[in-house]
């Protein structure tokens, strides 16, 4: 399988699940592509939707293999937050998300031959607590160029659970890849044992 992907943390779930892969990059320009979708006014959900199928179908074309393609965005208030790009951006983020809820959409794409063989979104509910202006400081000291690395500027998997009051969703799909319904499709496909 090729993951279509450079994401550390998507390559760290695949690992950790003993899932054999090759990752690649999609070449894929997800600004422009992002942008394009947003001017049709595709919901957060559709984008990332939109641009799994875009990575997947962009690696398979020509490729025998099954080629995995996802992507994650985070909806706050019906909005689409992108990635902050400075660690003073990420501390006016979790100021704007302090208190309050908001959705991570995962989507995953699996492409092969340049056609869709599978597909997979699911979303998950996170509120964060109302945490004091000084957690917050020390939170981005600790956590430092590493905020910045996912659109909500935390890790589940590390410090940033210590942001959150509640969390509804599947744990995998907060990392950005659903996990169950892919290693089904492998183990029908023989990668995987059955």
């Amino acid at each position: 399988m090729v993951l279509a992907s450079k994401s550390v943390a998507r390559r760290a779930v695949l690992e950790g699940a003993g899932v054999p892969f090759e990752a690649v990059g999609s070449g894929v320009d997800e600004d422009v592509a992002k942008a394009e979708l947003l001017a049709k006014r595709a919901t957060p959900r559709q984008v990332a939707e939109a641009l799994a199928e875009e990575k997947a179908l962009a690696v398979s074309v020509g490729r025998p293999d099954l080629v995995l393609g996802a992507d994650q965005t985070l909806e706050f208030q019906g909005q689409l937050f992108d990635k902050a790009e400075t660690i003073d951006a990420a501390r006016e983020r979790l100021k704007t998300l302090r208190g309050k809820p908001h959705m991570l959409h995962s989507a995953v794409v699996v492409a092969e031959r340049g056609a869709v063989v599978w597909r997979e979104t699911q979303s998950a509910t996170l509120r964060m607590r109302d945490f004091s202006d000084t957690f917050l400081e020390a939170y981005l000291s600790a956590e430092g160029e590493a905020a910045l690395g996912s659109v909500g500027c935390y890790r589940l998997e590390s410090q940033g659970v210590q942001l959150f009051s509640k969390i509804e969703g599947d744990y995998f799909t907060i990392l950005g890849l659903p996990l169950m319904g892919l290693l089904d499709l492998l183990r029908r496909r023989g990668i995987l044992t059955p």
